[in-house]
């Protein structure tokens, strides 16, 4: 008999929102754009608008393959985030420090995109982003996000494994990591026209981190494309990392035998270390994880351990206690 075992974030199917609902709450939130919003943070109330994109922002890519069919597997034990919260409350450094940058981040060229894999691989090459997008199948996964600043957000992702993109370009046997790297256009990007940070932006897994089936590529949001600001066209999502993990916008995957340098343990490698998992009992030096705050309100909840996965994910791990794990 065959029986079951769920994983950790599965829920019940009869848990699990009706599209029907999901689509119908959209259709409602688009209606309802002109109503006022309020950010909870009280040096941004009064100060920005918000809205969930620009009509003078960049032409979509694929936009005809959204919205992509819902994996069930991947399901949340929390309501999915406002749409608008998630795209006008952003991290995009490439932009500027503040949340307010997706105005900015409309700038963002997405045609053309190229992509380049190189290194330890059997197939380096480049591809038109587009391409790529329309070569692997897209599905969409509801995930948690939590970021190191201790606020957090459950959305919608659409995109594919990144297992699927390993199969396809084949790392070599001496591969160990995964480098990825952003776009780098300090024309476009006034964040990057600061000397003092070392543009463009690096992140890397191991590769047994890169080819979890928790592992992401995403594409889109909410059903359609992802947005600039929230790392269009092609952009990481580890969901038991913080978000400073999940780089956005990339255009490099290079594979490697040796552990890359990445963007923030450079900048301030006694805050942010390489693995960057979530552990509610390991403070940053300046804040406590314990709990985080909820997109949209003012609600606290108790952070979980590698952010609610640690039944998947905690097995990647095994024998490397004495590394820094979760900061």
């Amino acid at each position: 008999m065959f029986v079951r075992s769920r994983r950790g974030w599965e829920l019940p199917e009869r848990l699990a929102a009706p599209e029907e609902v999901y689509w119908s709450r959209r259709r409602l939130l688009r209606t309802a754009g002109a109503a006022p919003l309020f950010f909870f943070d009280s040096w941004l109330r009064g100060t920005e608008d918000v809205g969930g994109g620009s009509p003078s922002g960049p032409t979509p890519v694929a936009a005809d393959l959204y919205p992509a069919p819902r994996n069930p597997r991947y399901t949340l034990d929390r309501p999915l985030t406002d749409e608008r919260w998630a795209t006008t409350y952003n991290n995009f450094y490439e932009f500027g420090a503040h949340k307010r940058i997706w105005k900015d981040a409309q700038a963002l060229p997405l045609k053309p995109w190229r992509l380049r894999v190189d290194g330890l691989v059997e197939r380096p090459r480049e591809w038109e982003v587009e391409d790529l997008i329309r070569r692997l199948p897209l599905e969409e996964r509801l995930y948690r996000h939590r970021c190191v600043e201790a606020w957090a957000i459950a959305v919608p992702w659409t995109g594919f494994p990144f297992r699927a993109f390993l199969d396809l370009v084949q790392p070599l046997a001496a591969a160990r990591y995964v480098r990825m790297e952003s776009f780098l256009l300090p024309e476009v990007a006034a964040g990057q026209r600061q000397s003092w940070y070392p543009w463009p932006y690096v992140e890397a897994l191991t590769l047994e981190e890169a080819a979890h089936e928790l592992a992401f590529l995403a594409t889109g949001l909410y059903g359609k494309p992802l947005p600039p600001q929230n790392g269009a066209p092609l952009r990481l999502v580890v969901p038991w990392k913080y978000g400073f993990k999940s780089v956005k916008s990339i255009v490099r995957f290079t594979f490697t035998a040796e552990r890359p340098k990445t963007f923030w343990s450079t900048v301030a490698g006694h805050e942010y270390g390489f693995w960057a998992n979530v552990n509610p009992e390991v403070p940053h030096p300046r804040w406590s994880q314990r709990f985080e705050r909820m997109l949209g309100g003012d609600d606290r909840v108790p952070t979980q351990l590698f952010n609610g996965y640690a039944a998947s994910v905690a097995e990647l791990y095994r024998g490397l206690e004495d590394e820094p794990l979760f900061m």
